[in-house]
């Protein structure tokens, strides 16, 4: 158990039957009533931000969750398939918990957060980047480049982003995992 004046960011709380961690606080004083804090709270499980505020003094369950390095092995019927990097367990999970999973390559190293109490995994998070090759692509055609203009590619794992028209075939470039967006060519 915790109180409010235990806040900081990264905390996790239990809330409202979830996993909440503390994006940003504020201690508020007004002239007139009592104390409050002001919090913004990122859902462990979906990702979803709220609001929240609690009156000072509160009492709160604090949650302690663990990050563990894990290698993507395959996916299949029953999910996507990871190996933990210390002990060699295997460990399956359902799509639901993965974000943007079609970026994934095999040996692709992820943190999957584990609820410490009850050792069940909460969300699995790749990397902020990851280097993938482009498997398809049209032809970008020359002269084109006036405005900041974008085409569809096929990368390796199967997903498809916008890249600029100057990337061919063959290229690997770096992709940015929180909003699916090309970041630069990666050179050789």
């Amino acid at each position: 158990m915790a109180t409010t004046a235990d806040f900081k960011n990264g905390l996790c709380l239990e809330y409202n039957n979830d996993l909440y961690a503390i994006v940003e606080f504020q201690h508020v004083k007004p002239g007139k009533g009592g104390a409050f804090v002001r919090t913004k709270l990122k859902s462990m499980t979906t990702g979803k931000v709220v609001e929240n505020t609690f009156n000072a003094g509160v009492k709160v369950k604090t949650a302690r969750i663990e990050r563990r390095k894990h290698q993507f092995l395959y996916k299949d019927d029953l999910g996507y398939h990871f190996m933990d990097s210390a002990t060699f367990e295997q460990i399956s999970l359902q799509e639901s918990l993965l974000t943007s999973a079609d970026l994934l390559k095999d040996g692709q190293e992820v943190d999957i957060l584990f609820h410490a109490e009850t050792e069940t995994p909460i969300n699995c998070e790749l990397p902020a980047f990851v280097e993938l090759t482009v498997t398809y692509t049209e032809p970008g055609l020359k002269g084109d480049t006036a405005t900041n203009a974008s085409k569809p590619a096929t990368l390796e794992s199967g997903a498809t982003i916008n890249v600029p028209l100057f990337i061919n075939e063959g290229e690997l470039i770096k992709v940015d995992t929180r909003d699916r967006s090309y970041n630069e060519r990666v050179k050789n």
